[in-house]
Order: structure tokens, then C-alpha cells, then sequence
């Protein structure tokens, strides 16, 4: 059985876009956003070795993490009202424009010989939450940026890009540094830059033509908030994978702690892990490149209840075994599946979601996914800290089989509406 065809919706705007291989908007903001994903992925890496490198405190290294996650659990919901009310795109510029000064000045006081902690805190909660921003904004606006028919292959590609990005840019991260500490950190601000002159280079809007309301007559913050989060309640599929995805996400987290806990007490090495830590990277690429036949060929219900059954006979796997490499193997296996369920899912919501609603969608759905990783993060911790790192990887996985009935059992899964008529039935 093949996916549904999907159509156009009618707000869009009425200029389709060419075919994803002459797109040359879709190629300029795919372009400037994988130099900024590898400029992000270098100094995700350089942040924590930096102060650990400046302070011997892993304590506050580890407050890096959580400076720069922090916005993920505070900021999405009132970002996707930016993002639905004002220009997509100047938001976005905005967007880099900031995260470059930012870096620059780490950069900058590093050259000059200074490291200050609470400077590096400000500058990585600042870059989050414009980073959570643009996030929003630009999921939002791609189905503006492609025809609706090159959506799914956009994802797939998006997802390789990012997947690349993390295979490439953590081992760069600790060359770099090596070479002076001061360079991820410019190198970063760098690709932010680049970003931005790409996306000057885009002629295309980046949201489809509608009415502007007058700021006295528009509704308060939390008034268009509640309406993206009623929209998303309304929709039984949307609402069950996304808390599915919070799911998985909060197991995943606490599961590559398990991973590098378990290769540390097989005496593997720093590099070996480094290697098992890439594979993830791999797999996720792998995946992309076939995300979008999977798609095109199965039924989405298909793809959700598949890909949560096989990341539940996955996970046990790592419990059972020491080897590096199985272990390896089986993180590419779990991490391959991810973009096959991001593609088929997210193309189902960009579709069926009205362009005005596109931000505020998006930013409730990202709270609840990534709202799971800092709780699977402190999870994985607590559980490691009393039981060992088989006993923790064989509890996740019984919580895995749980997602996956729970999945399975789902009627909002297994009828899941065709594109578009979601839409219809919430506006009835």
C-alpha cells in the first residue's frame, strides 16, 4: 500500500515552488543551515571540555548542557506565537545574526587570554533559546519553501544534514580546540554567519499571504497559545505521537548514558566509545537516505507501530552484550529508524496544519519532546547510580515494549486519517 497522495492546501501560497532538484531557495536554506549545524555540533563538544578544561569541576561543566537546554522546556510555546505573527524569515536572520555576537565573544575573550564562567552560561542560554526560535521558525516555514509532493524528500534531507553534522563536527570540536581554545568557538560564530548570508540570498516568502491584524486588535500571548495547543488536542494521531515521541526520547537519552557507562566497565576506550557514539550518527544518516521510500511505500500507522517495535526488540541487545561492536551495531539499527518516523510523522502534520497555526503547532509539540530529555537525563542518572548498566538497559527496554503496545493498541494510530482531512474534521 502506498502513502496518500498530498495536495496543496488553500492558504498556500498561490506561486508553487519548483521541484526540489531546481529549487535554488530550498538549496541556499539547506546550504547555510548544514554549515550551522556543523558550526553548533563543534561547539556542543568544545563548550563542556572548555570548562572542564578551565574549572577541573564537572559539575559545572555540566551546567553548560543545562544553560543551553534550558529554553527547550521554557521558551517554545511563546516562540511559535513569534513565529506565527511576525516574518518568518526575519526572524531567522535575527536568529543568527545574535548567535554569531554571541559566539564571537567567547571567541574574542579567549583570544585575548579571558575565561569567565558566568559569560559562557549567558552566551550558551542566549544561543538556545534563539536557537529554539529559529528551530520553530523554520520547520514552519519550509512547506512554503518546497511543493507539499517534496516535502517528505526535504525532511529526509534536513535529517541527513543533521545526522552529518554530528558525525563530522564533534571530532572536529576537539581538533579545533587542541589547536587554540578560542577557534570552535569562531568557527561556530563562522557558520552562523554564513547562515545568514544564505538566507539573504532567498527570494521566496517564508509563509503564506494572510490578512495582518492591527496589535491593538490581536489576541493576548497565551490566547494564541491556547489555540495551537487546542488545535494539536483535536487532532487524536498528532496528540498520540507526539507523547509517544516524548517517550522515546526520554528512554533514548537515558539509554546512551547506559551505553557509556557499560563500555566503561568493559575497559573500552575513550576512542572506542567515541566510535560506538558515531555510529548513532551513521545509522541516522542511513536512515534519512531511505526515509522517504519508507513513506512513499507504507502506511503511516505502519511506520510509527514498526519503528517502536523494533527499537523494542533493539534495546535489549545492548544489555546482553559487552562488545564494542555490537553494541556499535545496534545504536546505528536504533538510530536509523529515527528519521523514518520524523519524515512520515512531521510531513503528516506540516500537511495537514494551517499555515497561520504552523509556529504554535510546532513549539507545542516541541515542548513535549524535548521536554523529555532533561527527565531522561536525570532518569538514566538516578537509575544508574543504584543499579548496574545491564539491569538499567533491560529496565529501559521493558519500558520500550511498553511504548510499543501502547502504540499498537493506539485507534488514533491505526486509523490515522489520510493528509488533509485531519484538517477538515477539526475545522467541522
Amino acid at each position: 500500500m502506498t502513502a496518500p497522495a498530498l495536495t496543496r492546501p488553500a492558504e498556500d501560497l498561490p506561486d508553487a515552488p519548483p521541484p526540489l532538484g531546481r529549487n535554488r531557495d530550498y538549496r541556499m536554506l539547506w546550504t547555510g543551515s548544514a554549515v550551522s549545524a556543523l558550526g553548533s555540533s563543534i561547539s556542543s563538544l568544545a563548550y563542556p571540555l572548555l570548562v572542564l578544561a578551565a574549572t577541573g569541576s564537572p559539575t559545572k561543566a555540566g551546567l553548560v548542557g543545562f544553560a543551553n537546554t534550558l529554553p527547550n522546556l521554557a521558551l517554545p510555546l511563546h516562540a511559535g506565537v513569534l513565529v506565527d505573527r511576525f516574518d518568518r524569515k526575519k526572524l531567522l536572520i535575527v536568529c543568527d545574526a545574535v548567535r554569531a555576537l554571541c559566539l564571537a565573544s567567547v571567541g574574542a575573550a579567549l583570544l585575548l587570554g579571558h575565561f569567565w564562567l558566568w559569560h559562557v552560561l549567558t552566551v550558551c542560554l542566549i544561543e538556545g533559546a534563539f536557537t529554539v526560535l529559529a528551530g520553530i521558525a523554520g520547520q514552519a516555514a519550509i512547506r512554503n519553501v518546497v511543493r507539499q509532493e517534496d516535502l517528505d524528500r526535504a525532511f529526509a534531507r534536513s535529517e541527513a544534514r543533521d545526522r552529518a553534522a554530528m558525525v563530522f563536527g564533534k571530532p572536529l570540536g576537539g581538533v579545533l580546540l587542541g589547536m587554540t581554545r578560542s577557534l570552535p568557538f569562531l568557527a561556530d560564530a563562522a557558520s552562523y554567519l554564513v547562515s545568514l548570508a544564505a538566507l539573504l540570498m532567498i527570494r521566496r516568502p517564508f509563509q503564506a499571504r494572510r490578512t495582518e491584524r492591527p496589535a491593538e486588535a490581536r489576541p493576548g500571548a497565551w490566547t494564541e497559545i491556547g489555540e495551537g495547543v487546542r488545535w494539536v488536542l483535536r487532532q487524536p494521531f498528532i496528540r498520540v505521537a507526539s507523547l509517544l515521541v516524548a517517550g522515546s526520547n526520554l528512554l533514548f537519552q537515558a539509554l546512551f548514558l547506559a551505553v557509556i557507562v557499560l563500555l566503561h566497565q568493559a575497559n573500552a576506550s575513550g576512542t572506542a566509545i567515541g566510535y560506538v557514539l558515531a555510529a548513532a550518527g551513521i545509522g541516522g544518516a542511513a536512515g534519512s537516505l531511505c526515509a522517504t521510500w519508507f513513506r512513499r511505500r507504507l502506511p503511516l500507522a505502519a511506520v510509527v507501530i514498526g519503528a517502536n517495535w523494533i527499537w523494542a526488540l533493539l534495546v535489549p541487545v545492548i544489555g546482553l552484550t559487552r562488545s564494542p561492536l555490537v553494541i556499535g551495531a545496534t545504536v546505528a539499527g536504533l538510530a536509523f529508524v529515527g528519521p523514518v518516523w520524523n519524515v512520515a510523522v512531521e510531513v503528516y502534520r506540516l500537511v495537514n496544519t494551517p499555515d497561520e497555526l504552523q509556529g504554535r503547532t510546532t513549539s507545542a509539540v516541541t515542548l513535549v519532546a524535548f521536554g523529555a530529555l532533561p527527565v531522561g537525563s536525570l532518569a538514566g542518572g538516578l537509575m544508574l547510580d543504584h543499579l548496574s548498566g545491564r539491569t538499567t538497559v533491560l529496565w529501559l527496554a521493558a519500558f520500550m515494549v511498553l511504548l510499543a503496545l501502547a502504540a499498537t493498541a493506539s485507534k488514533a494510530v491505526r486509523t490515522v486519517p489520510a493528509p488533509g482531512r485531519a484538517r477538515q474534521e477539526a475545522a467541522a
